[in-house]
C-alpha cells in the first residue's frame, strides 16, 4: 500500500532477513579477503568461478547467477551496498515480512541475472560474453523499484542533504544505470541493475500478496484437502451400496460426514431439550 511519511533522523532496526543478508555479504566479503591474503592465486581462481559471466552461464556454470551477488571488491563500495540493502530491506521488511522479501530479493538477483546473461549473449548491446559482474545491485535495484512503487511518497535525504521523495530517488538511480549501460565500458554491470529492476516490478506487480511461498503452501494444503475430502466421499458411497445389501439405509453430506437420521429428524425449532 503507497504511503506517504516525513524524514527521520533515525536508523532503520537491524534484524529479520535484511541481518541475515548484510551479514552473509559481510562474511562473503571477508572469507574473499582472508582468501586472498592467504593466497592470491586461489582467490583469483575462487572468485573467478563465483563472478557473473555470461560465456561461463552457458557453458554450465549456473551457480554464478546467485553467488555473484555475494562477491564484492572495494570496502567503500561494499560499505555503501550494504547501507543501501539495509535501509531499503529494513523498510519492506518491516510492512511484508521476511519472506516477502526474500522472495523479492532473490527474485530480483538470479531473474536480473538471467535477463542480463541473455540480454548479453545477443548484439543488442554489443556486449562482450566474458565480461563478468558481481555485486548485490541486482537485487538492491529490485528492492529500490518496490519501494518506488509502494511508498513512492516516502521522503529520504539524498546524499543526507536534499529532500526527496522515494519514486524521483529511484529514477535518479534508474537514469544513472541506463547512462552506464549506452555510455560506459562497465555496461554489462549497468544491465545487470537495470535486470533486476525489472524482476522486482514483475514480482511486486504480479506475485501474491504475501508471496510465492505462502501462495504455493496454500495450493499445496488446499490440493491435500480436496483429495482427502474426495477420498471420504468415495469411501461414504461404498458404505451406502454396502448398508443398502443390508437392507439399510444410510446418508452422508456432500464432504462425506455421516448424517445421524435422529439428527436429522429432530425439529430445528423444538426447544424441549433446552434446560
Amino acid at each position: 500500500m503507497p504511503r506517504t511519511g516525513s524524514i527521520t533522523m533515525s536508523l532503520p532496526p537491524f534484524a529479520g532477513a535484511t541481518r541475515r543478508l548484510i551479514l552473509a555479504n559481510l562474511a562473503a566479503f571477508f572469507g574473499v579477503a582472508i582468501l586472498g591474503w592467504v593466497s592470491s592465486p586461489a582467490q583469483a581462481l575462487f572468485t573467478g568461478h563465483m563472478v557473473l559471466e555470461p560465456l561461463a552461464v552457458i557453458h554450465g556454470e549456473l551457480w554464478q547467477l546467485l553467488t555473484y551477488s555475494f562477491i564484492q571488491v572495494g570496502i567503500l563500495s561494499t560499505v555503501f551496498a550494504m547501507l543501501t540493502l539495509w535501509f531499503t530491506g529494513s523498510l519492506l521488511e518491516g510492512s511484508y515480512g521476511s519472506r516477502w522479501l526474500y522472495e523479492l530479493y532473490f527474485t530480483s538477483v538470479i531473474g536480473g541475472a538471467i535477463v542480463a546473461t541473455i540480454v548479453a549473449l545477443t548484439p543488442i548491446f554489443r556486449m562482450n560474453p566474458r565480461v563478468a559482474a558481481i555485486g548485490p545491485y541486482g537485487g538492491i535495484f529490485g528492492l529500490l523499484v518496490a519501494i518506488a512503487l509502494l511508498f513512492g511518497e516516502q521522503e529520504f535525504l539524498l546524499w543526507f542533504v536534499l529532500r526527496i521523495k522515494a519514486k524521483y530517488l529511484v529514477t535518479i538511480y534508474i537514469l544513472i544505470a541506463v547512462a552506464v549501460l549506452l555510455k560506459s565500458a562497465d555496461a554489462f554491470s549497468a544491465l545487470l541493475q537495470l535486470s533486476g529492476a525489472l524482476c522486482g516490478y514483475l514480482y511486486v506487480k504480479f506475485a501474491p500478496r504475501r508471496g510465492f511461498a505462502f501462495g504455493f503452501t496454500e495450493r499445496y494444503f488446499g490440493m491435500r484437502n480436496g483429495y482427502y475430502r474426495w477420498k471420504r466421499r468415495r469411501a461414504a458411497r461404498k458404505f451406502e451400496v454396502y448398508m443398502r445389501k443390508q437392507n439399510r439405509v444410510v446418508h452422508f453430506d456432500k464432504d462425506g460426514r455421516y448424517i445421524d437420521p435422529d439428527e436429522a429428524r429432530k425439529d430445528p425449532n423444538d426447544r424441549r431439550w433446552m434446560n
